[in-house]
């Protein structure tokens, strides 16, 4: 699978994920970490489960708006198996139980607060995704 570089929407993005881990740190002294956010609002009873369903809302209604924009299209299609990405869910769930948080709680979040633990953390999934890569296109041949 090839991607396009599209480094203004890139940018773009990242800003808007910065800026959205920023205003939550600031309004609610809390990190934008999805899994956490997820796991939260579903057993969190009172103010604390509003706030993360806003986000989660946010984050499903804000690409559905963007594709809807004139001139803008979603292309998405995978040519893997469904066995293997239900796999690959399964283990990235696994793996975030045991890191603690996931990419966006660690790979943002704390690496912008020089968390070692989060610095270790994102050293440690980005090397385990580069080897998968590797492995899943070059000596499995790809899915």
């Amino acid at each position: 699978m090839i991607t396009d570089f599209t480094p203004w929407q890139a940018l773009l993005g990242g800003v808007l994920i910065g800026g959205a881990a920023v205003a939550l740190m600031a309004i609610h002294g809390r990190i934008a970490g999805m899994t956490g956010i997820v796991s939260g609002a579903l057993s969190t009873a009172g103010s604390d489960k509003n706030w993360r369903l806003a986000f989660l809302v946010g984050a499903i209604a804000a690409p559905l708006l963007f594709i809807n924009l004139p001139g803008q299209s979603l292309q998405f299609a995978s040519d893997s198996p469904l066995w293997a990405v239900l796999f690959s869910g399964a283990v990235v769930g696994i793996g975030v139980s045991f890191a603690g948080g996931c990419t966006s709680g660690h790979g943002v979040c704390g690496n912008a607060r020089l968390s070692p633990r989060s610095i270790t953390a994102t050293v440690v999934f980005m090397a385990a995704t580069f080897a998968t890569v590797f492995v899943v296109r070059h000596v499995l041949g790809g899915f």
